[in-house]
């Protein structure tokens, strides 16, 4: 390449660099508020229906009435827009301040579950104050602990999830009903369904991304025409206002066996944003090294234990939103700040919470179908990552398996004793479990020590690249980033020589060049 290519190019990414700034288009940047506002409400569109599902699928099955729900929802609002506010802002060593968004994690919705019913619902933000604590605590020394959590244990865990997820799905559609689902429920979800998969088909991609919350509301809609499936009367009853008190339910009981179910939890949870926090750190072309990983996993817990103090649920990044950072490559960070205040003003509208839990259980059961569909898709996504011999099979097949098994027979361990029940009647608890063990128990260290150039972080949902596997890669010091050539002559030479881009999850120690995509 000429000199003066080489110099035209440099000018030319000085001018662009220039003009991002004078746009406010860097993280740190503020756009114009006519700007801001927007930006931030397609944050909170992208989220809502994911945001609002895990208070109504938890309070639904602990028997919760429609004004609990309904409170549940604004509380689940009100802490997510104060986590996010916390991630993106940041103060101290608490948060990563890179645009991300803060919801509750579905990984928590097996466990609460089977606390609440055995223990109460004190016990589950209990062990959620105690989850957020954990995580605050270990968050220094996460990274080193990443080895334990690579993509074939993150993304069984991840399928697991959205597998075990799915019968939430099927009970909205049944809807109480004692000799199977009505007719006309059946016809309302699969039409849901049938709307999500019309607008992923035919919308123009700004409505793509926000496919789940439209076909909620359309499906909604046309229930509307059937009298008796829309019951609005809460929201008359609601107020236009109102504080969201801690400790609403009464004050949080500490059960050991419900804490060690949610430490688990706690662990996926971080696994899950660490990913989302590297992807977010790529996409908007700012490294997150180990410090900064450590900040935004302190964030991640304290707006755990904010979200146990005001009967709410364990935050974690939200992958989608990080996706909608990509599309739209606005990289500010103050939008996603805009985005949590525009939630705290929502969870404090008790009306809205209200108009949701309104909507007919067969049409969030035909959204759940996708949605939960979603987060199992995104975790054979992560598994795509893995190098699938005899052992790696056995290690999804039987953690799926001891997954499943309360999930189609909830009485098999009805007989032993309360502590077992409440970390093994869990879906996600007992397949996590089955995961890490079993991935240490036949995953070698030789195997590891000859696949050590792989990225081993798995995520929800995220973008992996050369930073990844920095990150962990056993000469990392420091920031966590590495020189590239450490991960391999040819790798490097790919990286920076003709510019195809390298998949680093898929290169192969013995052949380091065959990563191109």
């Amino acid at each position: 390449m000429a000199a003066s290519d080489v110099k035209d190019k440099t000018g030319a990414e000085r001018k662009a660099a220039k003009a991002e700034r004078r746009n406010g288009n860097t993280v740190d940047g503020i756009p114009p508020l006519a700007r801001l506002f927007p930006l931030g409400l397609q944050h909170v569109l992208a989220m809502y229906a994911g945001a609002v599902a895990v208070p109504l699928i938890v309070g639904g099955a602990l028997g919760y009435s429609s004004a609990d729900l309904a409170f549940l929802i604004s509380a689940d609002l009100f802490v997510a827009g104060i986590a996010t506010i916390i991630q993106s802002v940041g103060f101290w060593r608490f948060g990563v301040r890179l645009p991300l968004m803060q919801g509750v994690t579905f990984a928590a919705v097996g466990p609460m579950i089977a606390i609440g019913q055995s223990e109460g619902i004190q016990a589950v933000f209990g062990a959620t104050i105690a989850c957020g604590l954990f995580m605050i605590l270990i968050a220094p020394f996460f990274s080193q602990l990443l080895r334990f959590f690579p993509p074939i244990v993150t993304g069984t865990v991840i399928l697991i999830i959205g597998l075990t997820l799915m019968r939430v799905a099927a009970g909205w559609i049944v809807d109480g009903a004692e000799e199977g689902a009505p007719p006309i429920n059946v016809a309302f979800a699969f039409g849901t369904l049938l709307l999500i998969v019309l607008i992923e088909r035919f919308a123009p991609p700004a409505l793509k991304r926000v496919s789940v919350l439209l076909g909620l509301v359309l499906g909604t809609v046309l229930a509307l025409l059937v009298p008796g499936m829309v019951d609005w009367s809460g929201v008359a009853e609601a107020e236009w206002f109102a504080l969201i008190t801690p400790f609403h339910f009464g004050l949080p009981t500490f059960q050991v066996a419900s804490i060690v179910s949610m430490l688990i939890v706690g662990i996926v949870i971080m696994t899950e944003t660490t990913g989302d926090m590297i992807a977010v750190g790529e996409i908007v072309e700012k490294p997150v090294g180990r410090r900064q990983l450590a900040d935004g996993l302190r964030a991640d817990g304290l707006g755990t234990v904010i979200g146990g103090i005001f009967n709410t649920f364990p935050y974690t990044a939200f992958a989608q939103n990080v996706g909608l950072v990509s599309l739209t490559g606005v990289k500010s960070r103050w939008v996603a700040t805009a985005a949590g205040v525009i939630l705290i003003v929502l969870g404090l509208i008790p009306k809205i919470s209200a108009l949701v839990e309104g909507v007919p259980r067969a049409v969030l059961g035909g959204a759940g179908i996708a949605l939960f569909g979603m987060v199992a898709a995104s975790g054979i996504r992560t598994l795509s990552k893995v190098r699938f011999n005899n052992s790696n099979v056995l290690i999804v097949a039987i953690s799926v398996g001891v997954a499943l098994l309360p999930t189609v027979a909830p009485t098999i361990y009805d007989q032993f004793p309360q502590w077992f029940t409440l970390i093994f009647d869990s879906g996600i608890s007992a397949g996590a479990i089955a995961a890490i063990l079993l991935n240490l128990l036949l995953n070698s260290e030789e195997m590891r020590r000859a696949h050590a150039g792989d990225p081993n972080i798995g995520a929800h949902d995220a973008v992996r690249g050369p930073a990844a596997a920095a990150l962990v890669h056993p000469d990392a010091e420091g920031t966590g980033l590495i020189p590239a050539q450490v991960l391999g002559e040819e790798l490097a030479a790919e990286q920076v020589g003709d510019g195809v881009p390298v998949d680093v999850s898929r290169v192969d120690p013995e052949h380091p060049g065959g990563g191109k995509s």
